[in-house]
């Protein structure tokens, strides 16, 4: 039955493995969930949400993961997600190359490569980290995308 909420919109306190999601603003404002080894595709997902955890997981789409606090990501690929991560304060490790990261608040981002690098508004200071660990090459990890400048 089609209730016409996203799935896990408000959901709090919930662990989730091995699923497969193909949604719109799913855990939209969700609290105190985890998420492992599934696969969620959509757009605009987890916005508002805190203390949510995503761990092996494949994300699909655009703009996902916004406006989120306490927010980790551990070993996930991130797949055709542009303008990730705004204004959140997050902890994630991504298997694969990010298109772009914009605006991300505090904590500490590590990937293997990265399109774009958004920083356009004053308080944007999480980290931005591209690292051999998690990519092919030999480069040494970089920060890239300081504070106050835009990173290509």
């Amino acid at each position: 039955m089609d209730y016409g909420v996203p799935c896990g919109y408000g959901s709090n306190g919930i662990s989730v493995k091995n699923c497969s999601f193909d949604t719109k603003d799913a855990f939209w404002h969700a609290k105190n969930v985890v998420i492992r080894n599934s696969v969620v595709k959509g757009e605009y997902l987890a916005w508002y949400c805190e203390n949510v955890t995503f761990e092996n997981c494949r994300i699909i789409g655009t703009q996902p993961l916004c406006y989120c606090r306490n927010l980790k990501l551990i070993n996930c690929e991130m797949i055709d997600c542009d303008l990730a991560f705004e204004r959140s304060e997050v902890q994630a490790t991504v298997a694969t190359p990010v298109v772009c990261i914009k605006n991300p608040l505090s904590g500490r981002i590590v990937v293997p490569d990265v399109g774009e690098v958004i920083r356009d508004i004053p308080n944007a200071e999480g980290e931005v980290v591209i690292s051999p660990l998690f990519g092919p090459g030999s480069r040494s990890e970089q920060t890239v995308g300081s504070p106050g400048r835009r990173a290509a």
